[in-house]
């Protein structure tokens, strides 16, 4: 529907708006916008519209009001059953999806993974140990994006994550290790960072950095507690407790009733966190989480620390590796002994992991490994002759020939058109993009619809329009993993990122979608059954949308409104609502 049909439907239904009552209030005044009518709240029960027309004159008119003047609206809805268009607005235009793009990242990872994928981490020495249990060399601990070693899926238990790898090591026989213990993320190529990812989100939990080897979602949680008398520094506890990342207290506790305030800064590409304010005596203090730098090193440090509390000595040091160090010195796995290895959860189950909570690091660990499986795929469709030629174009670079564990460990430099510049190879998050647009090619999804450069949805360079959403979650639909899809998408009023949204309406327990959010962005698509039994799928997306009135009455609650102003997030619950307890049909 264009923005002329969209005019004619709202002009044409004034008697069916002033008779559904207020939820179609008349728009009021510029001088009355103080006290502009809010929409009706998602717990309310209103009229359910009864026939598309109305059902479309209740979403025009919802997306109409007056505070969203200088916001923009894209929404599909497409009936799943009869292929007809149930509402669009905008449809066809460019929006951030915030996390909406997960919906596509997990798509791809189902499709080109499979459900029952399971990652594997090895530990890799150049022998067994000997009969004293003595490892003579590095024990290097191989890892390929397992995002799932994580507390919160322990019973909160930081360490436990790192139990089944311990156990294997003591089975095994090792008692010593002379060389030193390795942390080997070269499985991925390319920045730890997603493309587009802005500095001001890398030291949040929510922009920590990519590695093959996580561990506890790559981050640290800072726990900080008023002290005992006023005057003194706030005691601060990390979970989990490393001597990786280093603590500057600049905290004090001060009086009853005072306001805590807390301000947390680690500089990017350190493990120095800064933590200054202050903390009432008698308030509960403040947690947070956030990002480490070097992850693969969290990880190794650890396991050392865990391999220490069980009498295994680790003689050499504590050291990482990435991808740029295997260009130049590769990793032959066939000539070492595998000690230990561990899997992840099923691709399935990760996926699930990732879109309730909405967790990025994942995301982009599944656009990552399904970047590593296709360059693998092509290193081994080239066969021994394609590993033969790279290896003495390596060399002649200054390189030795080896056994790649993704495209970019060994592929060589490739001379361009230009003899003064050089083609990199792609990085593996380059090769998940080029998956991606391949996959949605085959999902009927049109070209340039997407532009995706990450897998989370953090880089505000991504966009997508409400027609490519639509396009996939029907493709989805059909597809024979769609019940894992399904399956792993938040449940309105019930878990995830909508546990506590639309609650005693009729989407509750009914809707199923991703929900995204960045500044100014709110998003929301997924799955909804009507309450006259037809599947539909839709993509909701506000952008560019600040209200001024619920700023100030946050800044100053004496100056709110004496009806509630919606949050953003309940003005999409409120469209989700309506096609929920829609009683018509699309046709």
């Amino acid at each position: 529907m264009n923005n002329n049909s969209l005019h004619r439907v709202v002009s044409g239904c004034v008697v069916l708006i002033a008779f559904v009552g207020a939820s179609l209030s008349q728009q009021p005044s510029r001088a009355a916008s103080s006290q502009e009518r809010a929409a009706p709240s998602v717990q309310q029960s209103a009229f359910p519209p009864e026939t598309l027309d109305s059902l479309r004159a209740r979403i025009a008119a919802h997306i109409g009001q007056p505070r969203f003047a200088a916001a923009a609206w894209g929404i599909k809805i497409v009936s799943l059953d009869s292929g007809k268009t149930v509402f669009e607005h905008n449809p066809q235009k460019y929006f951030s999806p915030a996390s909406n793009a997960k919906l596509f990242t997990a798509a791809l990872a189902l499709d080109r993974l499979g459900a029952e994928l399971r990652i594997k981490t090895s530990l890799y020495s150049t022998s067994r140990p000997d009969a004293n249990g003595t490892l003579k060399g590095d024990l290097i601990v191989y890892g390929r994006g397992d995002p799932t070693m994580a507390a919160r899926l322990n019973d909160g238990d930081y360490w436990k994550p790192l139990g089944p790898l311990i156990a294997q090591i003591v089975s095994a026989g090792v008692r010593r290790i002379e060389g030193d213990l390795v942390g080997d993320e070269s499985y991925f190529t390319g920045p730890p960072f997603g493309s587009g990812w802005e500095w001001d989100d890398l030291q949040a939990y929510y922009g920590a950095e990519a590695s093959a080897l996580t561990v506890n979602d790559n981050a640290i949680d800072l726990f900080v507690k008023p002290a005992e008398r006023v005057g003194l520094p706030c005691p601060i506890t990390k979970g989990p407790q490393t001597s990786l990342v280093t603590i500057i207290n600049r905290t004090q506790t001060v009086a009853k009733g005072a306001e805590t305030r807390i301000s947390v800064y680690r500089p990017v590409g350190e493990n120095i966190i800064y933590v200054s304010g202050r903390a009432a005596i008698d308030g509960a203090g403040f947690t947070g989480s956030y990002a480490v730098h070097n992850p693969a090193g969290l990880f190794v440090s650890m396991l050392r620390e865990a391999l220490a509390k069980q009498g295994i000595i680790v003689a050499g040091r504590t050291r990482t590796i990435d991808s740029k160090f295997r260009e130049v010195t590769p990793l032959d796995l066939s000539k070492l002994v595998e000690i230990a290895f561990v899997e992840s959860m099923p691709l399935k189950d990760v996926i699930r992991e990732t879109l309730k909570p909405s967790q990025n690091l994942w995301a982009q660990l599944l656009l990552l490994q399904v970047g590593a499986s296709a360059a693998r795929a092509t290193d081994e469709a080239r066969g021994d002759a394609a590993t033969r030629r790279r290896g003495s174009i390596a060399k002649e670079s200054g390189g030795t020939d080896g056994q790649a564990s993704s495209r970019g460990a060994t592929a060589p430099l490739r001379a361009s058109a230009s003899p003064s510049t050089i083609e990199l190879p792609p990085t593996t998050e380059e090769i998940g993009v080029e998956s991606m647009q391949d996959f949605l090619a085959q999902a009927g999804v049109k070209e340039g619809d997407v532009l995706l450069e990450e897998g989370s949805g953090l880089s505000r360079r991504d966009v997508i329009t409400p027609n490519a959403t639509v396009a996939l979650l029907a493709f989805m639909s059909r597809h024979r993993l769609f019940e894992a899809y399904r399956n792993a998408l938040p449940i309105a009023g019930v878990d995830g990122t909508l546990e506590k949204r639309m609650k005693g309406t009729a989407a509750a327990g009914n809707v199923r979608a991703k929900t995204g959010s960045l500044r100014y962005v709110f998003t929301m698509s997924g799955y909804v059954t009507t309450a006259s039994g037809e599947r539909l799928a839709f993509s909701i997306m506000l952008n560019n949308y600040y209200n001024v009135e619920r700023s100030a009455a946050l800044r100053d609650p004496s100056s709110a409104p004496k009806t509630p102003i919606p949050q953003p997030r309940e003005d999409l619950d409120a469209i989700a609502v309506m096609l929920a307890g829609f009683t018509g049909k699309s046709q």
